[in-house]
């Protein structure tokens, strides 16, 4: 036998070893399709390698440096701005502390479980959304065409929200803020302060005004925001850079895009904790209301926020884990980043409520004074008695706590008449009461807060640098679950379509920028994603559970882990994780029918929000992309059903790595049961004309029903056959 030749082990004698050249020499010369089929040797190899069990012969498909590297790029896309703005609202909306109790009971029943099932058939299969589930089978193949739409849709706007970041980050080089004050209007005769500011607040006037000079309605284009415009494409260039060489670049920024936000985020926590007002906004976030923990809304929104937060369907998840080594354990990773995104979301909700406890204080004792000063006109006009007032009560220094007595007693003896007196209860639980969320959080009442700090300017700077990378953590992972499947099956180069992808999302992104983008930004926010990611979660369970089998898919992973993963996750995704999300789907459906298509306004007569119905060419854009992103699957499920695709024909199914360039794979051999699968019997197959059969039982090993695992056949030497699952190769 030649030294330096690869040996391929199949099942024909215990005696029997023949090399590859030796099998490519037997077999009829005629036969020039399995000639150029996969089973290739490398003349340039000097060194022997057997594919045997232990071996470590894998295709040259792009991989992390690290583990570390890895890890920071999963809690990089999972966590995101949703973290920072959504999490904390759901929490003083849904019971405070209370709401940490569904929380987390939702994530071990479909958080950890759904995002395990990703993060393993991704570095299983090694390909990304596409070519996963075409492998698995390809009917199934527009799960990731739909998982690259919803990618695609959702970086449109994404990105909109880091160029605002970026605005604001640029705007926070002064002192004061910009958004510190009302701004004064001068005209021939005298100055006075801007209405529509004076209206409203200053940081609301300066969002709304200054930063999107936002028109009164959807239908009001009102021209391109060149401010924005240029904030937009500083973020595409942005994620363009970092993203032109797939994880070769990206992963060495996400050292400091995954880990600065922390950073941000502690010294906010240990700057708010000195401020006074704030131990009273932590307080009432984590005073547990255990009542409104037993409506079903509640759990309704911790699943959809448990959903989300992860990035469960987008194909990120996917394409990040199908860079990392076979053996890689990706059960730890699941629990590891699930459990990292879960307090990190704790932890930016300690943050806000410590600074809008801080910010409460400050309106609290605005309005004690303003108040107090009302109080001694009507002491001094005798429409209150000072009999009533106690001895001890100071109004040059009163504190809220003599206030609200003082208040109590007026209204206890005055209580007919108390309403025209115009006093207000002056309670700090009511300005915290005030739920913020998204936009509203952290550009107007955050902001606001901010301003109030010694050295506003830093922390200014501080902050929105914190968003602007809590948002490109997120957009490489999405970016990513749009370009690796797409390299995968169309081999086309990652640069180049790295860049066009970029042009044409910016381009279409300009429609975010105009007078009314704020609109549309809510119209895509509300209606590209939640149902169809919904949808094509529920669909990928299927696919793993039900069509390649729960019990294969257990098997892959024992081989993969080297243990067998608890019973826990074999019950959850057959039963337990597909009833919930039925569940959350029809109460998503639901919950969008009852509540009324629309977007509010920001009206500048009334400095005030008024709630807008969608035209109706509104509401063909909303449908259209609910539709536009779960068309695929159906799609494709068609084109399959009615064999408009060959697949023996290098079709999507049949692309793979090896060694470093692209290439088409065999068809399946046959008689190989697994090509039941893709519903063909082995008599409907193609198959090459071996001349002798080149399987090889191992000596020792029990008798298989099927060709060993690739680990102990030649699944490494003929790189991933998408056509025959690893587990029986």
């Amino acid at each position: 036998m030649p030294k330096n030749s690869k040996v391929v082990k199949r099942e024909l004698d215990d005696e029997v070893i023949e090399s590859v050249k030796d099998l490519l020499s037997n077999e009829d010369s005629s036969d020039d399709a399995f000639k150029k089929s996969e089973l290739m040797v490398d003349d340039q190899e000097e060194k022997d390698v057997d594919v045997e069990e232990g071996s470590d012969v894998e295709d040259e498909r792009p991989a992390w440096n690290s583990k570390l590297q890895y890890i920071l790029a999963q809690v990089g896309f999972s966590v995101g701005l949703g973290n920072v703005w959504r999490f904390p609202y759901l929490c003083q909306k849904n019971g405070g502390g209370a709401y940490l109790v569904p929380y987390l009971i939702l994530l071990l029943i479909i958080g950890i479980p759904l995002f395990f099932l990703e993060l393993a058939v991704g570095q299983r299969i090694r390909r990304g959304s596409i070519g996963v589930w075409n492998y698995i089978s390809p009917k199934l193949g527009g799960i990731g065409f739909a998982s690259c739409v919803v990618c695609f849709f959702v970086a449109l706007y994404y990105n909109v929200i880091i160029g605002w970041s970026l605005f604001y980050f640029s705007q926070s080089f002064q002192h004061p803020l910009p958004w510190d004050q009302c701004p004064l209007v001068k005209n021939t005769s005298h100055t006075f302060v801007e209405p529509e500011c004076e209206k409203s607040s200053a940081t609301t006037y300066y969002w709304y005004r200054e930063a999107l000079n936002i028109s009164s309605s959807l239908s009001e284009r009102g021209g391109l925001n060149w401010k924005m415009t240029i904030c937009l494409l500083a973020a595409w260039v942005m994620v363009c850079l970092a993203m032109i060489k797939g994880i070769q670049s990206s992963g060495k920024i996400m050292y400091f895009s995954s880990l600065f936000p922390y950073v941000v985020l502690l010294c906010f926590l240990i700057r708010g904790l000195l401020l006074s007002g704030s131990v009273d906004g932590i307080r009432h976030m984590f005073t547990p209301k255990l009542e409104i923990m037993l409506e079903p809304k509640v759990w309704r929104e911790a699943a959809t926020q448990v959903f989300f937060a992860l990035g469960l369907g987008f194909g990120g998840v996917i394409a990040f884990s199908s860079y990392n080594k076979r053996d890689n354990n990706c059960h730890f990773d699941a629990v590891l980043v699930s459990f990292i995104n879960f307090f990190t979301s704790v932890l930016a909700t300690l943050v806000v409520f410590a600074v809008l406890g801080f910010k409460a204080n400050i309106i609290n004792e605005k309005c004690v004074i303003q108040n107090s000063e009302k109080i001694l006109k009507l002491l001094k006009i005798g429409n209150l008695s000072q009999d009533m007032i106690p001895h001890h009560i100071n109004f040059s220094s009163i504190t809220a706590e003599d206030y609200n007595l003082v208040y109590d007693i007026i209204q206890k003896v005055k209580e007919e008449e108390f309403d025209s007196l115009g006093l207000k209860s002056c309670q700090i639980e009511d300005e915290l009461n005030k739920a913020v969320q998204g936009t509203g959080l952290a550009f107007i009442a955050f902001t606001e807060a901010m301003t109030h700090f010694p050295a506003s300017p830093f922390w200014s700077v501080m902050f929105f640098l914190m968003l602007v990378n809590l948002g490109l953590g997120s957009m490489f992972g999405t970016i990513e679950g749009i370009i690796t499947p797409i390299v995968d099956t169309f081999k086309v180069r990652k640069e180049i379509l790295t860049v066009i992808c970029c042009l044409v999302a910016f381009f279409i992104g300009l429609i975010f920028v105009q007078r009314s983008g704020n609109y549309f930004v809510t119209m895509f926010d509300d209606y590209s994603a939640t149902l169809p990611l919904l949808i094509v979660v529920i669909l990928e369970n299927i696919a793993v559970t039900r069509i390649y089998g729960i019990d294969k898919f257990m098997e892959d992973l024992k081989d993969m882990l080297g243990f067998s993963p608890s019973q826990y996750y074999y019950y959850m995704w057959k039963y337990v994780s597909p009833l919930v999300l039925l569940c959350l789907l029809v109460a998503s459906i639901v919950q969008m029918g009852l509540s009324p298509p629309g977007y509010n306004a920001w009206i500048e007569d009334t400095a005030t929000e008024e709630f807008h119905s969608y035209p109706t060419w509104g509401m063909i854009v909303c449908i259209s992309l609910m539709v536009l992103a779960i068309l695929p699957v159906p799609i494709v499920f068609m084109v399959r059903r009615c064999n408009l695709i060959d697949d023996s024909s290098g079709s999507l199914a049949s692309v793979s790595y090896k060694r470093g360039r692209i290439i088409k794979e065999p068809v399946n051999l046959e008689g190989d049961n697994t090509s039941l699968i893709h519903g063909k019997s082995p008599s409907e197959l193609p198959s090459p004309n071996f001349g002798k059969n080149i399987y090889r039982k191992q000596t020792g090993s029990p008798t298989l029903d099927t060709a060993p695992n690739g680990r102990y056949g030649i699944g490494y030497l003929m790189a991933d056959m998408p056509d025959m699952p690893e587990s029986d190769l």
